[in-house]
């Protein structure tokens, strides 16, 4: 997401506003469910009246828009299945919108009488994607379930989430490679087409990044004073 604007929001500030002041906030607003038509309201009223855990809002906004957290009470604020709720909307959003609509555009932006070239290309991509949907298919299946275990009975299974951090390579990397590979190498007759598609996967690039600051920074810290918690361990 580009940043537009510096400064911490809080619970009293316009809902409006930030979304005016920060468009890319309205990718936040989409993975929590929360439509617009909020008027005047405060980012708190909104989020109340979407049943969204307004500290958990503020500090993915805070995050994203002016890579902030406070230290001192970013994971003691955060409610898990609101965060939950954030990462899986965006997996969905990634898997089944982003990239096939990239996709698409993708293949009709392909100089034609390049067949075996523009073949190769649209390969390259698919195992990106596929790479993706692995990936975020782990948390829905493995990451997540035992997070809600973790929250509703204590009860932990043969998992932690050492083992996510281990794993959690950063998915962007690949598509920041297939960018460069069609900057340096693909050769078109028109430029307007294939430029647009660019300007997505670098906006989808620089989203990628920011949902792993997101699990990274957010998300990984939570879990990890969780098990401490249930475990009867101090943080």
């Amino acid at each position: 997401m580009t940043k537009l604007k510096t400064g911490k929001y809080k619970e009293s500030h316009s809902m409006s506003n930030l979304i005016c002041q920060n468009y890319p906030a309205l990718l936040v607003l989409s993975r929590f469910g929360m439509k617009l038509g909020f008027k005047d309201k405060s980012i708190a009223e909104v989020c109340a009246d979407n049943n969204v855990d307004t500290k958990t809002f503020l500090a993915i906004v805070n995050l994203l828009l002016c890579d902030e957290i406070n230290p001192d009470n970013a994971n003691h604020d955060l409610f898990i299945p609101s965060l939950i709720l954030y990462l899986h909307n965006s997996h969905g959003y990634f898997v089944n919108y982003r990239l096939p609509d990239i996709r698409e555009k993708l293949k009709n932006a392909l100089t034609q009488g390049l067949k075996d070239l523009n073949k190769a290309v649209l390969y390259y991509f698919d195992e990106y994607v596929s790479e993706v949907s692995k990936h975020m298919s782990y948390e829905e299946k493995t990451v997540f379930p035992y997070v809600r275990s973790l929250i509703e009975n204590g009860k932990k299974i043969k998992y932690n989430i050492g083992i996510f951090i281990k794993q959690h390579n950063q998915i962007e990397a690949k598509l920041t490679e297939f960018k460069n590979i069609m900057i340096k190498y693909y050769e078109t007759e028109s430029t307007n087409e294939i430029d647009n598609v660019l300007f997505d996967i670098f906006n989808c690039e620089n989203d990628l990044a920011l949902h792993n600051a997101v699990e990274d920074k957010l998300f990984v810290p939570a879990i990890v004073e969780l098990e401490l918690k249930k475990s009867g361990k101090k943080s």
